[in-house]
């Protein structure tokens, strides 16, 4: 007889990262028709950059320029490519509103301009990690990383939706992951969870 108990642990530990169980059980996927990509909009800091992001940017800056906004590419003259706020780096903002980087469709939906400018090939830059992960957030805890679940208001349609086509957090971000920490990693992480998911015989 087989029991079908949730087995997950809290934390689950892959080298030198800590995932938290929700990117495993929650489920997850963007839904622009209901929310516009109002993550790119809303908040009080721009996307949080790695270092070496920051040099990528001052890189590609002519490339993606073309697909910016009047107002974007004004705030850039004005604050530089990105931020460095309290020692960690970020998107400049316009008006202190929504990313510097961002463009608007027809719609009014907000779309990225480094995505855009990779999309027409002009980059080999898809995006900083930060945003690609997103709702994954990534904190530090000693010496490890510690993968989170970023719960946000607006992402409630991303919730049902996701529920909907049974996809969780971990499964949709599945391209950024294996980005930022490799196929082996991941491979790895998909493991964890069929171990921990498929019910256990009980005795």
């Amino acid at each position: 007889m087989s029991s079908s108990a949730n087995n997950f642990p809290e934390l689950i530990n892959i080298d030198d990262t800590i995932i938290e169980r929700e990117i495993f059980q929650k489920h997850f996927v963007c839904d622009l028709n209901a929310c516009k990509g109002a993550c790119c909009v809303k908040g009080e800091a721009g996307a949080p950059l790695l270092p070496s992001e920051t040099e990528t940017l001052e890189m590609i800056y002519d490339q993606v320029k073309p697909f910016m906004r009047e107002e974007g590419k004004k705030a850039v003259r004005m604050n530089g490519k990105y931020v460095r706020d309290n020692g960690f780096y970020e998107t400049p903002l316009v008006n202190n509103k929504e990313c510097a980087y961002v463009h608007f469709d027809q719609d009014g939906t907000a779309k990225c301009a480094i995505e855009t400018a990779y999309r027409a090939g002009k980059t080999s830059f898809i995006k900083p990690i930060s945003c690609h992960l997103y709702p994954i957030r990534i904190t530090k805890d000693r010496a490890f990383q510690r993968l989170k679940y970023d719960k946000w208001a607006i992402c409630k349609a991303a919730c049902h939706f996701g529920k909907k086509v049974k996809v969780r957090i971990f499964e949709f971000l599945k391209e950024p992951l294996i980005r930022h920490y490799g196929q082996d990693w991941y491979n790895t992480l998909e493991a964890a969870n069929k171990h921990y998911s498929e019910p256990k015989e009980s005795k």
